[in-house]
């Protein structure tokens, strides 16, 4: 039988286009979580900042993240402006552990004005830790009934998502969350953006959550910065 899997959601607090400052803060939360994988918001290195400059897997500025990871033993997924090979970035994940920093994956689904500055991605994506296979998704793929479906398809175990939404809509991601579980029974967990940034949100929604495949919430954070929860998936 392969092992329980912890994986925690973390909401860090943000300055926009720091990542020097966001990477301790994200440094931070991998080493309290304690947790074998540590899932962040949408662009919580940089902020939702439409032009924040992209960040490349071997930017030095991300160190104090993969010595966390190394330390820990965490894989740390992380958002990001990442860059594309057209000429526009696109809003990535960047998959992070004591060995450095590789894109992992590339946003496909974009809302509001992000096509005026970001490239979509072209194609799913699975991370695996030890026995567990997670899909990959940012903010508008988890509402595409496609995306889980295409993501699902390659064969998952759990559907995690880094987010950003306002506080008034804070409930959307909870009714995306259970209709993935209920069509694909998988665990979910989403990593959503708290505090204030760029893009129209003075005041994100936070409480980060993650489902069991049954629908259950059995982990929640509040909708204040700097908050991370964890559970443990069997």
């Amino acid at each position: 039988m392969r092992e329980p899997l912890i994986v925690a959601v973390a909401q860090p607090r943000c300055r926009a286009y720091d990542v020097v400052a966001n990477a301790r803060a994200h440094a931070e939360a991998i080493r309290a979580a304690r947790a074998r994988v540590v899932v962040f918001p949408e662009m919580s290195l940089t902020g939702y900042e439409f032009d924040a400059a992209p960040v490349d897997a071997d930017d030095p500025r991300l160190a104090p993240v993969v010595a966390a990871c190394a330390e820990t033993g965490s894989l740390a997924l992380a958002g990001a402006p990442v860059p594309g090979d057209t000429g526009r970035p696109h809003i990535g994940v960047l998959a992070v552990d004591g060995g450095g920093a590789r894109v992992a994956y590339r946003k496909m689904w974009l809302g509001g004005a992000e096509p005026e500055h970001f490239a979509p991605g072209n194609a799913p994506t699975v991370v695996e830790v030890p026995g567990w296979r997670l899909g990959l998704a940012v903010c508008k793929d988890t509402g595409v009934p496609r995306h889980a479906a295409d993501t699902a398809a390659l064969g998952i175990d759990a559907y995690v998502a880094g987010v950003l939404d306002s506080a008034v809509d804070w409930g959307v991601q909870d009714e995306r969350a259970r209709r993935v579980a209920a069509a694909h029974r998988v665990w979910v967990a989403t990593a959503s953006f708290a505090g204030s940034t760029g893009g129209g949100y003075p005041d994100a929604a936070g409480r980060s959550r993650i489902w069991a495949p049954d629908g259950r919430v059995v982990a929640e954070a509040g909708p204040e910065p700097d908050a991370v929860v964890r559970a443990t998936l069997s």
